[in-house]
């Protein structure tokens, strides 16, 4: 069992009411590491840098201002976040996602958290992004993945118990696989998604299944610091081309498997459902 699947594990008996930092606006640096089992191994690991947002009301957007100019909300920074990023690119964030959880039989009129990373030096590419919705009682009733490829496409999964339960900390979330990522990869099989927020400390992490069993395992993990100037800073002159980095990584793994002959997927037609709901 790696540090990952440990800390998730013993997270698992925690309330998920724990789990939200109290500045509107952190910054989280930590690794992002991938793993594919099969039919080749392929494993890398690198440093990352993430934002988690509070995106309900007007929280993280008066908090930004705190930050001088070295990280704007919806305007022009080094280090920016801008809402048309993500949902439909039009709606208010908290609108948009209390409507997919209402279209769901979910009640998510609580505060709302934004994981996924950062505008750097005005370029981003998120491949995944959670947002994870509460009830009024703080209650974690939600969680969406949002996830983009590289062809422009966008899908979501909604994770949620049927009932609209509290989702307990650490514990698995499912969802069928609809949507095509890597030309490595067919769209078949399933996820298994775990997480954990701390005041402290985030980890996300995703298994991709097939019918042979597990294919390919991921995780962001970080340590969580409340936005300051001084941990803008980090993030921007510690990493300045990092999101830039990412979709340079992206197509630089892909020329290694290509290279190791794994088999190539032709991307099909994206789903036309906006939102595939997963199982717990």
């Amino acid at each position: 069992m790696d540090a990952t699947a440990s800390i998730l594990d013993a997270a698992r008996r925690a309330d998920s009411s724990s789990a939200r930092p109290e500045a509107p606006i952190q910054f989280g640096f930590g690794p992002i590491r991938h793993t594919r089992l099969r039919p080749v191994r392929h494993a890398f690991s690198y440093a990352g840098c993430f934002i988690r947002l509070r995106i309900d009301g007007t929280h993280a957007r008066e908090h930004a201002q705190s930050l001088g100019p070295w990280f704007a909300f919806n305007a022009t920074a080094p280090l920016s976040f801008q809402d048309r990023d993500h949902g439909d690119g039009q709606t208010p964030l908290a609108e948009w996602a209390r409507a997919r959880c209402a279209e769901a039989g979910l009640q998510a009129d609580g505060p709302i958290w934004l994981h996924t990373f950062a505008r750097h030096l005005g370029y981003a590419f998120k491949p995944v992004s959670f947002w994870f919705c509460h009830r009024s009682d703080n209650a974690l009733v939600a969680v969406i993945a949002e996830v983009n490829n590289t062809f422009g496409e966008r899908h979501c999964y909604l994770l949620a118990e049927p009932d609209g339960s509290r989702l307990r900390e650490g514990h698995d979330l499912h969802a069928r696989k609809v949507f095509h990522v890597s030309p490595f990869c067919a769209v078949e099989g399933s996820y298994t998604f775990r997480f954990m927020n701390r005041p402290d400390r985030a980890i996300a992490r995703i298994d991709h299944h097939d019918e042979q069993g597990p294919l390919l395992l991921t995780s962001l993990s970080g340590e969580l610091h409340a936005a300051d100037r001084r941990s803008a800073r980090r993030a921007l002159f510690g990493q300045p081309l990092f999101t830039l980095g990412v979709i340079v990584r992206i197509h630089w793994h892909a020329l290694l498997l290509w290279r190791a002959r794994v088999r190539f997927y032709r991307k099909p037609d994206p789903p036309r459902a906006v939102i595939t709901r997963g199982q717990p």
